[in-house]
This record gives structure tokens, C-alpha cells and sequence, in this order.
């Protein structure tokens, strides 16, 4: 057997119980076992931020632009995938095939229009992602939008492509809209804990989220009356989120290096499966990002899944 899939009995043997096709079992355990920190947990490099956010969030480093950069950074710092659309796959995957595990985003939006009533409507499909030999495929959702019922449609037919192909289906699941601002706002406790619900009640074998914050203010009984500090916070949604594996997102680049190795210490130490770094790695320079990566190979390695 190759060394570099072999995994503690405890953590094959919690994977063995999900609940999972051939197919799925089989790309999931590729991302879980063969690449990254290979012991159960998941380091994704995700580059969707063009889209969602427009060229903006490259000013700040600008070798940044050209996707190469990324998926030169995913190669060499070790990720267990890289996360894109499927412009970026067709056109830079390539020479990387089989080199960097893929996540394809099946849908995205930009952000010119407003978030009061946000969806975010397909443009790839699992096909696409079979025929670009993906490990996964990423699917948002805005959780508690005016537009969630057209959300939950176009999601059905996705979730029925993912079994039948057997690709496992990722989830950036998003609290979002009007109704979400006015209980209090998207990363409250209320709504990430809701949105870690809603990706297990919705089918998802794994659910990014952001870590929740400590405001009350007119968020839905009985959160309004909890207080909870930071661990306890994250701990509830990967609770909530059951058999479906948790993801924390790990933001902008606004932190330095000691402060990003707290965030991945603090997010493992609550029971989720990994985390999701973009702009906190591909905004610095490529030489000091891949060092800090391979700390984080560091921290994840401690906490076998």
C-alpha cells in the first residue's frame, strides 16, 4: 500500500460511515486522504473571488491576477484542492491535472447588484466537472434570500447530479437578503448556525461557513440571550452541521502570520474538518505564503479526522 494514504484506524473508520456512493467515497477520500495534509482534514485554495468580487480584490498584489499564480501556490504549498469556476479550469487547469486536486463552482454572481434579494444561478454543471476530472463541486447558497425558493429548485437538480455521478457536492452556504440584515445581519451566530442546518437538511457533503460573531442585536430568540465566546460559537454550528463536514472560511489578507495559524488552531480545535484560505494566502508574496501553508500543514496534522 502507498504510506502516504495510510490514516489512523479511528479516522478510516469515520469515514467508512458516511453515508456514501462509490464514486463519492472514492474522490472524497482522494481529498481527504491523498492530498493536503492527507489525515482526514481539507486545506482548499479557493479563486472565485473574481467573479464574486471583481479585479478589485487583486490591487493589493498584483501578480495575483493571472491564476497561474494561484494554482502554482496550491501545487507547492501542498492544498488539498483549488476552488474555481470553470473559465479558470478550462484555461489554466491543464498543466496541472492530477498535479491539484479541482472543486468546480457550479454558479456565481457578481456583486454590482444588491444582496437585498441575492441569488446565484448556475453557469457549469456536474457533467462539466466529470469531463475536468474534479474531486468535488461547489454550489452556493444564499440561505434566507427573497430568491431561496428559485435557490432550492435549481440546487434539487444539482444535488440528483452529484448522486448520479457520484461527485460530492460542496456548499458555500450564505446567509444573505434583506430578511437575513434585519435579524441581526449574515455572520451572526443565528445565521451561520442556520445556514450549518440548511446544508445538512439540503443534502451537502460538506458546508463552508464563516466563523460567527459574538452580536445579539436583533437576532431571533434564543440567541439573543446566548453568550458564548468564540470556541463555543464554533463548536454549535459544526453541531448543527451533523454528518456534513465543516469548512471555516479564513477571510481577507487582514491578518499576519501568527494570526492566521490561531484561526486554523482554533477552527480544528472545534471539530471542523478544514478550512478554506483565498485571499489570506494569494495576497501575500508566493515564497512567505507557501512557508505559512506548510505551518498550517503543521497545526492540521495534529488533528486527524
Amino acid at each position: 500500500m502507498n504510506q502516504n494514504l495510510q490514516v489512523p484506524s479511528q479516522a478510516s473508520e469515520k469515514f467508512s460511515k458516511l453515508p456514501l456512493s462509490h464514486g463519492k467515497r472514492t474522490r472524497l477520500w482522494r481529498l481527504l486522504y491523498g492530498s493536503g495534509p492527507k489525515n482526514g482534514s481539507l486545506l482548499v485554495l479557493p479563486l472565485d473571488q473574481g467573479l464574486e468580487h471583481g479585479p478589485t480584490d487583486f490591487f493589493p498584489h498584483p501578480p495575483a491576477v493571472d491564476p497561474s499564480y494561484q494554482f502554482e501556490m496550491a501545487a507547492a504549498g501542498g492544498f488539498s484542492a483549488i476552488a474555481l469556476g470553470i473559465g479558470l479550469a478550462e484555461k489554466y487547469m491543464t498543466e496541472y491535472c492530477g498535479r491539484v486536486p479541482l472543486i468546480l463552482k457550479l454558479n456565481g454572481k457578481t456583486n454590482i447588484p444588491s444582496d437585498a434579494e441575492a441569488t446565484s444561478p448556475l453557469f457549469a454543471s456536474v457533467e462539466d466537472a466529470v469531463r475536468l476530472g474534479a474531486e468535488a463541486v461547489g454550489y452556493t447558497m444564499y440561505v434566507g434570500s427573497p430568491r431561496q425558493g428559485d435557490e432550492f429548485h435549481q440546487f434539487e437538480k444539482v444535488r440528483q447530479d452529484c448522486e448520479r455521478y457520484g461527485m460530492p457536492l460542496v456548499v458555500w452556504s450564505y446567509p444573505r437578503g434583506s430578511a437575513v440584515n434585519a435579524k441581526g445581519g449574515t455572520n451572526t451566530l443565528y445565521a451561520q448556525d442556520y445556514a450549518a442546518r440548511v446544508a445538512l437538511e439540503m443534502g451537502a457533503d460538506l458546508v463552508k461557513l464563516h466563523e460567527p460573531n459574538d452580536s445579539v442585536a436583533n437576532v431571533p430568540a434564543p440567541y439573543d440571550k446566548l453568550q458564548e465566546d468564540s470556541a463555543a460559537r464554533c463548536a454549535r454550528v459544526v453541531r448543527s452541521a451533523g454528518r456534513t463536514m465543516v469548512l471555516f472560511s479564513g477571510g481577507e489578507k487582514n491578518d499576519d502570520d501568527a494570526a492566521v495559524l490561531r484561526k486554523v488552531e482554533h477552527y480544528m480545535q472545534s471539530g471542523a474538518t478544514g478550512v478554506m484560505f483565498g485571499r489570506n494566502m494569494w495576497l501575500r508574496p508566493f515564497d512567505q505564503a507557501v512557508a505559512l501553508v506548510r505551518q498550517v500543514h503543521g497545526i492540521m496534522a495534529k488533528y486527524p479526522r
